[in-house]
């Protein structure tokens, strides 16, 4: 699959059979968080290779419960917007590091 956007509908090819799932998020080129069921834990995020989706043209019988995992999910948040400011270093809201303090020669 060349470019998989969110919530297109996908098979996760891996070791075991294939899986049933709902791409989430695509955080970078060789990555991307799909939503699946797992036969043992339930719906679930796992991140996988471009290489190992597949597109799939029907809805599964899953789908609903992949739906409710992605919705009560926060967005993902990509790049600047994590972490604190833009670029100043040091902590937020001040410019300058502390002054020096005398020992009380």
């Amino acid at each position: 699959m060349e470019s998989a956007s969110p919530g297109a509908l996908v098979k996760v090819a891996g070791p075991g059979p294939e899986l049933d799932g709902i791409v989430f998020d695509t955080p970078s080129g060789s990555k991307v968080v799909v939503a699946v069921v797992d036969p043992v834990r339930g719906p679930m995020f796992r991140t996988v290779s471009p290489s190992a989706l597949s597109e799939r043209a029907e809805d599964a019988g899953h789908d609903a419960a992949l739906r409710l995992l992605i919705r009560r999910t926060p967005a993902p948040v990509h790049g600047a917007a994590r972490g604190g400011g833009a670029g100043a270093p040091g902590r937020s809201g001040f410019k300058r590091g502390t002054a020096h303090r005398p020992t009380g020669r």
